[in-house]
This record gives C-alpha cells, sequence and structure tokens, in this order.
C-alpha cells in the first residue's frame, strides 16, 4: 500500500505540475517545482514521513540513476559540433564551472556553513543524477543537494534570458552555453527554444560541466578541506 500511495502521489504531482505549466507557459511553473510542492503538502496532509516515502518511491532513485547513461546521446548526436567548437566549450564550461565552486565556498565562508551543507551545495550547477552521486560522496545531504539544484536551476531559468540581453550576448553558442552551464537542464530546455545551435549547446554544456566536476572528484576533499 505504501508503495503505491508513494508513486501514485509522485505521478498525480507531477502529471498536475505539468498540466499547470502547459496551460499558463509561466516558468516559474515548471513542472519540477509545481510538482514537487504539491507533493509536500499531500506528504503533511497524509501524515507521510520523509524516511517511508523515500522507501515507497525508491522505484524513481533507480529510474534517476539510469538516466545518467541517457547523457550520452546527446553527446554522441552532438559529436560534430564539439570537435569544431571544443575550444569554445572547454573554456566557457570550465570557467563557468570554476566560478560556481568559487562562489559556493566565498558564500561557505561569509555564512560559516558546515562541511555537510557545503558539500550538498557544491555540486549545484551540474544536472540533477550527477549532483547526487557526487553529494553522496562527498558526505551531503541528498534532499538539501536537491534543494540546492533545483532552486539554482529556476534563479538561472528566471534571471539568465535577462541578463544575457542586459549585456547584449547574442551569439548563439555563448547563450547557449552559459544557460546549459548555470541552469542544467533547465538551461538546456531553454536555450533549445531559441534555436537549433543554442539548443545544441546547452545540451553540451550540462553534459560537459557534469563530467569536469566528476573529474574534478578526487580531488574536491582536498581543495575544499571535507
Amino acid at each position: 500500500m505504501t508503495y503505491f500511495t508513494c508513486i501514485s502521489f509522485t505521478l498525480f504531482s507531477y502529471y498536475t505540475g505539468f498540466q499547470l505549466y502547459k496551460k499558463y507557459k509561466w516558468d516559474w511553473l515548471n513542472p519540477l517545482y509545481t510538482g514537487s510542492i504539491i507533493l509536500i503538502l499531500l506528504l503533511l496532509t497524509c501524515h507521510i514521513r520523509e524516511e517511508t516515502f523515500q522507501q515507497g518511491s525508491m522505484i524513481f532513485n533507480q529510474l534517476l540513476k539510469l538516466a545518467v547513461v541517457s547523457l550520452a546521446v546527446p553527446l554522441y548526436k552532438q559529436w560534430p559540433l564539439i570537435r569544431k567548437n571544443y575550444k569554445k566549450i572547454c573554456t566557457g564550461v570550465i570557467g563557468g564551472s570554476i566560478l560556481g565552486i568559487f562562489t559556493v565556498v566565498t558564500m561557505a565562508q561569509l555564512f560559516h556553513l558546515n562541511q555537510q551543507i557545503l558539500a550538498s551545495l557544491i555540486t549545484k550547477s551540474v544536472t540533477l543524477p550527477i549532483a547526487l552521486m557526487i553529494s553522496s560522496d562527498l558526505g551531503g545531504l541528498s534532499s538539501t543537494t536537491v534543494f540546492f539544484v533545483i532552486s539554482s536551476g529556476l534563479i538561472s531559468l528566471i534571471i539568465g534570458p535577462k541578463l544575457l540581453n542586459q549585456f547584449r550576448i547574442k551569439t548563439k553558442g555563448a547563450r547557449g552555453l552559459a544557460m546549459g552551464t548555470s541552469g542544467q537542464m533547465l538551461g538546456a530546455n531553454r536555450s533549445r527554444l531559441w534555436g537549433e545551435e543554442e539548443g545544441a549547446m546547452g545540451s553540451v554544456a550540462m553534459i560537459t560541466s557534469a563530467i569536469f566536476l566528476t573529474i574534478l572528484m578526487p580531488i574536491l576533499p582536498f581543495l575544499l578541506k571535507i
């Protein structure tokens, strides 16, 4: 009964959130967020504990891990584009990723965040399946990591296009790289709406930023003193 209830609540929440987004087309109504809010309200109303829900919705965690493999598909499809623009991609993604890590470390020092929060926050700019794996290895909290990744994506989705227009960044590749690096899947999806090249660069940026942070994984504990 618990498994059926948790899975039903999750599917219902996402479906309802998706229908709201489909009807109004507002960025802040993205089903990733509205679905989460609806699910939280359902769990609170039915007095379902977090541990019970995690156990009952284990199948979604397994599917999320499988989703990592699917990231290879857009990377394969965009291989000619990567070969042609690898210098721009490496410069943009590595620069953006390092700046993101530097920002997190600076915030941790300013606000005296503990090591567990730091480990959960450091992966905020990579796609969720990779972020959860890296955060877990560093000793972070899964729920906190999910919150930071989703919040980071939402903020990038809302203010990213405005900032790009404000600074008059018109280059298609640069706009896609910026959105994919900062907004992960949400940013990549937004860049697809702008055009084929922007969408391709957004997808490449999302994947390569995750690969870059994974490569840094062995030395991150020493850099962050976790």
